[in-house]
């Protein structure tokens, strides 16, 4: 069974003339420990259907499966949960919080989670962390906050990593090792990665690579 399927899903803002089908029919399944790529020009929809697959929107037509289950009927505090306990976000400007310590990120989860958490050490060793702990996000590098931004979103041991546009920020040889280390997280942990991404450079590392063109999402490999 997927971890995480859609059936069907369309996305549509506006009415009558105005109306705008931002996401197409679509059909998506994502396996558990699998790493998928979406490619596509900007405004072709591959936001819409990230911000679909991690429950911040809901669909107009169609379902949503987290583990089997439609998530598309859920109350919003149930959907927050969802995103809280399920999914892990990583984003282009690493949307840490700034005046927290990269230590202090993590003991925020620790305050607000009553799950099972990775193993802090490993995570920080993984992802060469150990000399930022004590550092604010504004005094590291790209590289650096984007590696505790994977780790922050990995600390809470999500099912689902959803990341948009990650290496947006970093030049091409950074890039390639924050996409680098998504896969051995993904691998070590066994953890799902939907990622979206103009650089087609980076999708040697990853499983399937999907293409969005006006909505419509196509799988290319």
């Amino acid at each position: 069974m997927p971890i995480l399927e859609l059936k069907g899903v369309t996305k549509e803002y506006g009415q009558g003339h105005t109306l705008v089908q931002a996401l197409k029919p679509t059909d998506f399944q994502l396996e558990a420990g699998q790493f998928a790529a979406v490619i596509g020009p900007s405004g072709s929809g591959k936001t819409t259907f990230l911000t679909l697959l991690g429950q911040l929107q809901t669909p107009s037509e169609g379902q949503i499966l987290l583990h089997g289950k439609d998530t598309s009927l859920l109350k919003e505090k149930q959907r927050a949960d969802l995103r809280f306990n399920h999914f892990g976000f990583i984003l282009q400007t690493s949307n840490l919080i700034p005046f927290l310590k990269i230590e202090d990120q993590f003991r925020l989860i620790d305050r607000l989670s009553k799950k099972d958490r990775l193993d802090l050490d490993s995570l920080i060793e993984l992802l060469d962390l150990k000399g930022t702990l004590r550092q604010y996000p504004k005094e590291l590098s790209g590289g650096e906050r984007q590696r505790a931004a994977i780790a922050r979103a990995l600390y809470n041991s999500p099912d689902i990593i959803l990341a948009d546009e990650p290496t947006a920020s970093l030049d091409t040889e950074r890039a390639k090792r924050v996409v680098h280390l998504l896969k051995e997280v993904t691998q070590q942990y066994h953890k799902s990665v939907v990622m979206i991404t103009h650089d087609t450079r980076l999708l040697n590392e990853v499983d399937k690579v999907y293409e969005m063109q006006d909505g419509v999402l196509t799988e290319i490999r």
